[in-house]
């Protein structure tokens, strides 16, 4: 079942990444998050914020030529990149099968190149790059599949908020549990 569906807009990368230590600091239970956007818009950037918000410490990179990094924090934190695989490879012998989802996070650039080895339940991140009269931003879309899913997507709504002159207001960004 599809619950409904929220967005975000974020300007700089600093706020993606705060978007992302947010949803970071509400997980506490294996989840798949599939990202999808078109190349330079910020998947690594919003799970190198989600990894903070798990507690990883050490820096966070693309996983492009080596397909997965895994990191440690309050849960495992698996980081995968699909951008070099097809549909058509043999990815069983991958043994993704381990970790999606596993024990811990799962984060997918480029989920949509194999969109069969999403389980039922995931969250997929649609980032858009979009411009207006001020400039260049970020879209962030939220398309929640299950109850764990659909709960954090409206706890991640309902904790991020901007001030006046329309920027986010990261002051929570250090204190855990918002």
């Amino acid at each position: 079942m599809q619950q409904a569906e929220a967005f975000l807009t974020t300007r700089i990368e600093e706020e993606t990444a705060y978007v992302g230590e947010v949803l970071g600091r509400m997980l506490f239970e294996p989840l798949v998050v599939a990202l999808q956007g078109d190349l330079g818009v910020g998947k690594t950037v919003f799970v190198r914020g989600a990894a903070a918000g798990l507690n990883v410490t050490g820096q966070v990179s693309s996983p492009t030529f080596v397909l997965m990094k895994i990191y440690q924090g309050r849960l495992p934190v698996y980081h995968f990149d699909f951008y070099r695989l097809t549909s058509g490879e043999d990815t069983d012998q991958l043994g993704f099968d381990e970790y999606l989802p596993g024990d811990g996070v799962a984060f997918i650039e480029w989920a949509e190149r194999l969109p069969r080895l999403l389980p039922e339940h995931h969250l997929r991140v649609n980032i858009e790059r979009f411009y207006d009269d001020r400039g260049e931003g970020r879209l962030l879309w939220f398309h929640p599949q299950g109850y764990v899913a659909s709960q954090l997507v409206d706890t991640i709504i309902e904790a991020v908020t901007w001030r006046t002159d329309g920027t986010l207001d990261m002051q929570n960004a250090g204190e855990p549990g918002l």
